[in-house]
């Protein structure tokens, strides 16, 4: 009978042939281990050791261990070999000599681009003009009065020479007037201590104090500046300033601003009562044309306290008073 061609006698005799016979010819990939053959006969156990026996271990060496060292000394290898750290460089330490400059250009001598360029706002000096209120007021019937508020600065962020003006003019002269020339010193965020000296000029003599500062910003965006003094013949005194904005729009802005006086010692000379001597209020609407320029309308009451009010009534002068003001708000 034939299958397909082929002698069923020849199909016959390779099926029942055995499974070691048909791998004769086929290459071993454990050639190399030895001259093994897969024996039906052996066992597994058997096959194993076979395995192992034809397989040269003498050239396998387990790595010998390293004994710790001590850092920058050497490490003993089992065996007495030595492996010596001495030259490894380890990271940290000073930079060597040619090592280049991190600030300089990446990948280029920047020796030839001349100064340095960039500074920070901490390695500059700035300066700047602060005039806060430069108002016309109306303080009797027939009289107006012009009034200063302003305020310059030079140096760093962080030390700076400050210069604080204030005053009333009127009849063609100056009435009252107070300079302070200080030392600011940024001692937080948005707070300077400031130290110098203040002269009052105007009606009455001339005196001088040393002035003690704090002035910043506030939580809630109150502009706060508190300075205490001490003048000749135990003279002393604290001021105490502090204004907000309130924005309306954009460029409208309602600004409300008080300032009260105390005094340790009355200075009839000067029409000043101790305690409590005086303290101004007002409200002021502004229009910003450009941040830098505004013009605003404003209306303010003043009045004194204590030995002061009774130092003014005897003068003939009044005690409190309500004032419309107009004025130029600006900085550079």
């Amino acid at each position: 009978m034939h299958f397909m061609g082929v002698p069923a006698a020849l199909i016959a005799a390779i099926s029942t042939a055995p499974a070691w016979a048909q791998t004769e010819n086929v290459a071993d990939p454990h050639a190399g281990h030895g001259q093994m053959t897969a024996d039906p006969a052996l066992g597994k156990a058997s096959q194993d050791e076979a395995h192992h026996a034809g397989m040269d271990h003498g050239a396998l060496a387990a790595p010998a261990p390293v004994m710790p060292a001590e850092p920058g000394g050497t490490a003993v290898v089992e065996g007495g070999d030595v492996m010596d750290h001495g030259d490894m460089k380890m990271q940290g330490g000073s930079a060597p000599p040619e090592a280049r400059d991190p600030h300089a250009y990446a990948g280029a001598d920047d020796s030839a681009m001349g100064p340095r360029q960039l500074h920070l706002s901490d390695q500059r000096r700035f300066g700047s003009v602060y005039v806060d209120r430069l108002e016309r007021v109306r303080v009797d019937d027939d009289e107006y009065a012009t009034i200063y508020d302003a305020q310059a600065w030079f140096g760093r962020q962080y030390d700076r020479l400050v210069l604080k003006a204030e005053g009333e003019y009127a009849r063609g002269e100056v009435r009252e007037a107070r300079t302070e020339l200080l030392w600011g010193h940024a001692v937080a965020s948005y707070w300077d201590t400031q130290l110098g000296v203040r002269y009052d000029s105007g009606e009455g003599p001339d005196r001088t104090w040393l002035a003690l500062g704090l002035q910043g910003l506030a939580p809630y965006w109150f502009e706060l500046d508190a300075t205490a003094y001490v003048g000749e013949s135990g003279r002393t005194a604290l001021r105490l300033e502090a204004e907000y904005e309130l924005l309306i729009t954009q460029r409208l802005v309602l600004q409300p601003r008080a300032e009260v006086n105390f005094y340790g010692k009355d200075d009839e000379e000067r029409s000043v009562g101790s305690g409590l001597s005086d303290a101004v209020a007002g409200l002021r609407l502004r229009y910003e044309i450009t941040r830098q320029l505004a013009p605003y309308v404003g209306v303010e009451w003043a009045d004194v306290f204590g030995q002061t009010r009774d130092l003014a009534e005897e003068a003939g002068g009044s005690s409190s008073e309500t004032r419309w003001v107009a004025g130029l708000r600006f900085w550079f």
